[in-house]
């Protein structure tokens, strides 16, 4: 069985302090976690489906989607995290940066500077990039960036698992992986394929 602490590719590391907020003592395997982080994170799908309309792209947000996806589960959830990770941004920086990408993720919205799904991706690759939480950034920015292409674009999500699974080891999270490390360099060419984007014409 594998340790709780013993993350899936390409995952974040949880320091000691972070583990201490897991709210279920007992668990000790990754198995049992996922299994319990799954639940959650179909609890706070449904919170997300029956919730009053309001400002998708705010911190307000983004903090509490995080608390509905995982707060059953860790006690940090949807607060920021305070320290520093094999990704993500200094955490001084969190709230300022995150502050940026909602702002440039409005003006993408309100000035079709880019066509919903490119928009979608870019948008899910800072929020990842800066890491706002220690654990679930991932599935968090995936559900966050659905729902700015349903509430902004009024556009269907992005296909992110293929018909796979992106929470452990496998060829469709290795490809996801890769694409983010390639847009970390400027290269989004894996990403927008990844998530369904049409070549531009320049591209081809």
């Amino acid at each position: 069985m594998t340790p709780i602490a013993q993350e899936p590719f390409g995952a974040t590391p949880l320091d000691p302090d972070e583990l201490e907020g897991l709210k279920f003592k007992h668990v000790t395997t990754r198995g049992e976690l996922d299994q319990l982080e799954q639940a959650n994170v179909q609890e706070g799908l449904q919170w997300l489906s029956k919730r009053r309309k309001q400002d998708v792209l705010s911190e307000d947000f983004v903090r509490e989607l995080h608390k509905r996806l995982f707060g059953q589960v860790w006690d940090w959830a949807g607060t920021f995290r305070l320290t520093e990770k094999n990704i993500g941004i200094d955490p001084v920086q969190i709230a300022v940066q995150l502050r940026v990408l909602l702002d440039d993720a409005r003006f993408w919205a309100e000035n079709q500077t880019y066509t919903p799904l490119e928009a979608g991706a870019r948008f899910h690759h800072r929020l990842v990039q800066i890491h706002p939480f220690a654990n679930g950034n991932g599935r968090h920015a995936r559900i966050a960036a659905d729902v700015y292409l349903s509430e902004c674009f009024d556009h269907k999500p992005i296909d992110w698992s293929g018909g796979q699974t992106l929470t452990s080891d496998s060829p469709r999270r290795k490809e996801y992986i890769h694409a983010l490390r390639a847009a970390d360099g400027h290269d989004f060419s894996s990403l927008l394929k990844f998530a369904g984007v049409e070549p531009r014409a320049e591209d081809d």
